[in-house]
């Protein structure tokens, strides 16, 4: 149920919708509900959200907002982004409270894993 002045959907931008629901499906084990040919929604077991079909892709480097993950097992979750064919742009590295790396998935889209484990 959405919460009140609470984030409650993301969206990000993909060229290729059918290459983002592969991905994060494999790799993060997230959900899709197709809307046509120019946007799915998804869901990763607690948070909702959606790619719309652009060529553009979301890069701190251009301003975006940094989306982060959590894992409970950091290389796991590396190895996997590598395996389904996202690219790592920023290996496993320590900051307070935790560990994290960044990556770009096949969209060009850059988020983040950490974990405090």
């Amino acid at each position: 149920m959405p919460e009140d002045r609470k984030i409650d959907y993301l969206e990000l931008p993909a060229r290729d919708l059918q290459a983002a629901m592969t991905f994060y499906r494999d790799a993060f084990d997230w959900q899709f509900v197709e809307y046509g040919a120019d946007y799915c929604a998804f869901n990763d077991g607690r948070l909702d959200g959606g790619f719309y079909r652009s060529e553009l892709s979301a890069s701190t480097a251009n301003g975006a907002v940094l989306v982060v993950l959590y894992a409970d097992d950091l290389e796991a979750a590396a190895e996997r982004v590598r395996t389904h064919g996202g690219q790592i742009l920023r290996e496993i590295f320590k900051f307070p409270g935790g560990r994290r790396f960044q990556f770009a998935d096949p969209n060009g889209n850059e988020l983040a894993v950490w974990s405090d484990h």
